[in-house]
């Protein structure tokens, strides 16, 4: 069998035409985009496992009550990490919402009736509310550790625990970033290891940024 000049050449034309077409075809890159932090939408409750970082700070107005003495007047930091327990729970019911597990690292200065400093480490349990819109309230619950230079009359040493209650909103300025405004209330002492064990008692109005991820 003869195989003309032609024939091969048009062969290997045809060969380079097709590699040089599939050469200049674009690459393409499938890329997954980060997954929502919301399970449906904002503010429809949040996605199980979503996270978050935040940085807040704040200022109290103590008052003598439960035992203690004196008014402790305090200024605050605090930088906390979160983790959602559950997916949204109490579809169709006025508290759907989401369980939170937050850990805050506070530190802090009290600056009447003397100044003294705190730092402190707290879990928290906290309840996010789905209302379908950028403001989600919630309330939270923690107890932990704290190390201060407060002493008597409502203090004993450097050692104390702290138990906290709060109540607040977050208002969602984007899909991923909220700020926080939040009326704590923050208690002192050392469980009767030391004396005196009267307490510290304190109000604390506290403003945060939190990302979500």
């Amino acid at each position: 069998m003869s195989i003309s000049l032609a024939t091969i050449l048009s062969t290997a034309l045809n060969a380079q035409v097709a590699t040089t077409e599939s050469t200049n075809q674009p690459v393409q890159t499938l890329e997954q985009p980060a997954p929502s932090i919301w399970e449906t939408g904002v503010g429809e409750g949040f996605r199980q496992n979503a996270q978050s970082l935040g940085i807040g700070l704040g200022a109290s107005a103590g008052f003598s009550a439960f035992g203690g003495r004196e008014s402790h007047d305090l200024a605050w930091l605090g930088m906390t990490y979160g983790h959602m327990l559950s997916s949204t729970k109490g579809q169709d019911h006025w508290y759907r919402g989401n369980w939170e597990f937050r850990v805050e690292v506070f530190t802090g200065a009290q600056f009447a009736p003397e100044a003294d400093w705190l730092v402190g480490l707290t879990p928290h349990v906290r309840y996010d509310f789905a209302t379908g819109t950028r403001w989600v309230p919630f309330v939270d619950i923690g107890a932990g550790v704290t190390g201060t230079s407060i002493g008597p009359p409502d203090l004993s040493g450097t050692f104390e625990f702290n138990l906290q209650a709060a109540m607040g909103v977050q208002w969602f300025l984007r899909d991923n970033l909220a700020m926080s405004l939040e009326a704590r209330y923050l208690h002192l002492s050392c469980a009767g290891i030391n004396q005196p064990n009267l307490g510290l008692n304190t109000l604390l109005g506290v403003v945060s940024i939190n990302w979500f991820f």
